[in-house]
Formats: C-alpha cells, structure tokens, sequence
C-alpha cells in the first residue's frame, strides 16, 4: 500500500531541498506544496503542527517536522 506524502516547503530553504532529495533517492512519490505561495496551506500546516518552519511533511497524515531522517524511516519503512 503507498502512503500519502506531502512535503511543505519554500524555494529558499536547503533543508527543504535536502528532504526532496532523500525521498527521490529512496522512490517515494510525494507531494510538494510551496507554502510562500500557498497561504491555506500554511495555515493547515501551523495548525496541525504548531510550526512555522519548513521543511515540514505529512505521512498518512502523522506530521514530522524538520528533516527527522529516524522518523521519516520509520513511517516509510525505508532501510
């Protein structure tokens, strides 16, 4: 079964770029959403995660914040 993956991001951030990276590198489709440009979702991703910063993603749902390789493993079963 795939799972739902959304990154948060802006153009400017390296961590952003970085976590783009990773999941090409690792197969996983995602979805981005650039949100200096969409203001609605920024709103969605301070409200579930109390978090301004990017990069930000969503995995079925469950949110991780920052770059947090370990977690993003684990829900991705990657390694």
């Amino acid at each position: 079964m795939s799972k739902s993956v959304i990154v948060f991001s802006t153009s400017t951030c390296g961590w952003c770029r970085k976590l783009k990276s990773y999941l090409i590198e690792n197969n996983i489709k995602f979805r981005e959403i650039d949100v200096s440009r969409d203001q609605q979702a920024a709103r969605d991703m301070v409200n579930k995660t109390g978090q301004q910063g990017v990069p930000q993603m969503w995995i079925n749902n469950q949110a991780v914040v920052g770059f947090d390789k370990t977690k993003i493993d684990r829900l991705l079963n990657i390694k």
